[in-house]
């Protein structure tokens, strides 16, 4: 089943309520992913997401990005068909570094947004810039004076204004009108990275993404980017909403949510994951009706996929039933063996994703 490119929105609660973009006429690409997302939603179906999926895999990656034409894909391989949504990480941009921060060459990942675009997938991209107080990656948190140091009246205003949005801005202009699920300042009600919620007050937060809004919208012009906001799960529902930017600003509500192993084993790590994505996705569907948004889980996965009926028996029965745009899984790292979130042709796991991939509401892209 290749992606809705235009469609006619079904009657449903979820999308009467939530109708932004859906009365207006088709003006823009950013509009016509925002329909097709829509109409996806009103069909009751939801749009399948790998990170870095043409770049790398399980034990392979792209060496030649000009001359690589960018047919390889674990995904692929397991169920014949690309995910509908591909992930790309931009951290690194920042710094005017020639390479992501998992070492992904920058012109091979603007290779491969339009490579999936053109064959008629969407795209998202997120961005772990560096800590830049210390130098240190994204996940430095020695110091709650990061945020307030970039905005206006900070030490490192400038260097925010001035080099860190302009590169990333340079290279989003780039993708030649692309439209782009654009992700920044995510999992921000935990602490792991420096714009946490310890780390920063919810008023600096909120200014610290708008003033990247308004740097790429309005100073810049950039009309391909769809906002979305997307802390992690665990979280309750005023912290939620309490760090959210403003509805003139985003366009998509995401949660992160992921299943970890414990000492229960695969049951018990399925059980805590499907009953903690269901509060969230819960009071997440409410805001969506409330705030008239899209929302998806715009990060999601088990590492290593211990699990061989992960697909079919945890994280579909999981989302089912929930207004969720996509869903996306992280990344098949090339040079850790056990970092993959997706099976790949041989793993024990493949023939459940298949099947996975086989269920008809569950959108892969067909190519």
């Amino acid at each position: 089943m290749r992606l809705v490119r235009t469609a006619t929105l079904l009657a449903g609660t979820f999308l009467a309520a939530c109708s932004t973009g859906n009365k207006k006429p088709v003006e823009t690409p950013k509009d016509q992913v925002i329909q097709t997302l829509s109409a996806h939603v009103a069909k009751g179906e939801i749009l399948y997401g790998h990170q870095d999926d043409l770049c790398y895999g399980h034990a392979w990656k792209v060496v030649d990005w000009e001359t690589d034409s960018l047919t390889r894909s674990d995904v692929k391989a397991v169920t014949g068909k690309y995910p509908a949504i591909m992930g790309f990480e931009l951290g690194g941009i920042e710094m005017g570094d020639k390479a992501s921060l998992d070492s992904v060459d920058f012109n091979l990942i603007r290779k491969a947004v339009l490579t999936h675009a053109g064959r008629g997938g969407i795209v998202t991209i997120s961005w772990h810039p560096r800590n830049p107080l210390t130098g240190s990656d994204a996940w430095d948190v020695s110091s709650d004076q990061v945020v307030k140091s970039l905005l206006e009246g900070g030490e490192l205003h400038d260097l925010f204004m001035n080099q860190w949005l302009p590169r990333m801005g340079d290279f989003l202009e780039s993708l030649e009108g692309t439209p782009v699920i654009f992700r920044p300042w995510h999992e921000n009600t935990a602490s792991w990275f420096w714009w946490g919620a310890k780390l920063c007050t919810a008023q600096e937060y909120k200014d610290l993404f708008r003033t990247t809004w308004t740097y790429l919208v309005q100073e810049r012009g950039l009309t391909n980017l769809i906002w979305c906001y997307s802390p992690n799960s665990g979280c309750s529902p005023d912290e939620y909403m309490g760090r959210y930017p403003g509805d003139d600003v985003i366009d998509l509500l995401g949660l992160d949510h992921y299943a970890f192993m414990g000492p229960d084993g695969a049951e018990g790590a399925a059980e805590r994951f499907t009953v903690e994505l269901r509060r969230s996705l819960s009071f997440l569907q409410a805001f969506g009706i409330g705030h008239n948004k899209l929302i998806c889980l715009s990060e999601t996965g088990l590492e290593g996929l211990p699990d061989p009926k992960w697909w079919t028996e945890v994280l579909y029965p999981a989302v089912k039933g929930y207004p969720i745009a996509y869903l996306l899984t992280w990344r098949n790292a090339c040079d850790k063996p056990t970092h993959f979130y997706a099976p790949w042709e041989g793993f024990v796991n493949a023939p459940d994703f298949k099947a996975f991939s086989e269920l008809e509401d569950i959108i892969f892209l067909d190519n």
